[in-house]
């Protein structure tokens, strides 16, 4: 099963803060609820996990994401990943782009998302809604972290030195997941999405 995702999300902090958090694998690992970095494997290539709830699944992947480009020019990532657990595989290539605004900036994000076994068999019907939950919960963090940092340029090859803390990242609430689920089924059944 293939899953389409293009979003938007407003910064509350300047192009430059933000992109020391998006040239930074760790600090975007930090920002996604249930994700965390275990080793850097070489310079673009990272060993992680991401645990997350879809529906009545939990699963843990373990896996791996490869820094495929980096524009610090146009404030543009690509990167690869991969992961599976006991029962699931996933896939995704994503890229994400930094957008100045007069209040700030834009994360702008696309991706493919590819996922089989149990997780497949969930289906759209709650994979969407349990994924827009993760990305806003995603995109809170890393608004927050952005505003966090001192404005400074990332080093090449996203790591950074001498940066403070990223702020603990709000953990996604079980509860507005389960909303979101329900909201997305309530619309499916009357048709409206």
């Amino acid at each position: 099963m293939e899953l389409q995702i293009a979003k938007r999300y407003p910064v509350a902090a300047s192009v430059e803060q933000a992109w020391t958090v998006l040239a930074d694998v760790r600090a975007v690992a930090a920002c996604m609820p249930g994700a965390q970095i275990s080793e850097q494997l070489d310079d673009a290539r990272y060993a992680g996990r991401l645990k997350a709830r879809v529906g009545p699944a939990a699963l843990q992947f373990d896996g791996e994401i490869e820094l495929e480009a980096v524009d610090a020019v146009a404030h543009r990532i690509a990167l690869t990943g991969k992961g599976k657990d006991a029962t699931s595989a996933a896939s995704l290539s994503l890229s994400a782009q930094l957008d100045a605004t007069p209040e700030g900036c834009v994360l702008v994000g696309s991706a493919l998302v590819r996922v089989s076994g149990k997780l497949a068999q969930i289906g759209n019907r709650l994979l969407v809604p349990a994924s827009d939950a993760l990305l806003a919960q995603f995109a809170q963090n890393f608004s927050t972290a952005a505003a966090a940092r001192a404005a400074a340029p990332a080093l090449a090859g996203g790591a950074l030195s001498a940066e403070p803390p990223l702020p603990a990242p709000h953990e996604l609430s079980a509860a507005d997941l389960l909303w979101r689920m329900l909201k997305a089924w309530w619309a499916g059944l009357w048709g409206k999405r």
